[in-house]
């Protein structure tokens, strides 16, 4: 059975650009949430596997929606996704639950990409970076 991803950002090119890099590996992309109130409902609805979660978001921050999804389900595998690396958040994010912190662009130069992405050596970037989630022991 494959992995079911959740993927919360605002941002609509960044769900499509981690929707067909999952897509791609195989994976199965349950949700899009573009806001912390619609990743929790979706959470509750779909149960999903993983989920990538972006910080700075309308109506509820990406943080507080970690939170929230915590509360409800302390095994929860949720990976954070932002372009902001401040270490602040990143201690907020793995003290709320998060697995784990990727600085967007997520790719081995740190730097920008073009349309013409390989999206397969993304996903390996991400395996890479990704702890191991209990839960569903994916990511070993």
């Amino acid at each position: 059975m494959a992995l079911r991803v959740m993927i919360v950002d605002d941002a609509l090119f960044m769900r499509n650009m981690l929707k067909d890099i999952f897509g791609r590996a195989g994976y199965d992309v349950v949700a899009e949430a573009e806001d912390g109130e619609m990743a929790l409902e979706l959470y509750q609805e779909t149960k999903p596997d993983l989920v990538t979660m972006d910080i700075v978001m309308p109506k509820k921050s990406g943080i507080e929606a970690l939170q929230d999804i915590m509360a409800e389900n302390p095994e929860a595998c949720v990976v954070m996704v932002s372009a902001l690396g401040q270490d602040s958040l990143v201690l907020d994010a793995v003290e709320s639950g998060a697995k784990d912190f990727i600085v967007k662009p997520f790719n081995e130069e740190k730097g920008p990409r073009n349309r013409q992405t390989d999206y397969s050596s993304q996903l390996i970037i991400l395996r890479k970076q990704l702890w191991i989630c209990p839960s569903t022991g994916i990511f070993s």
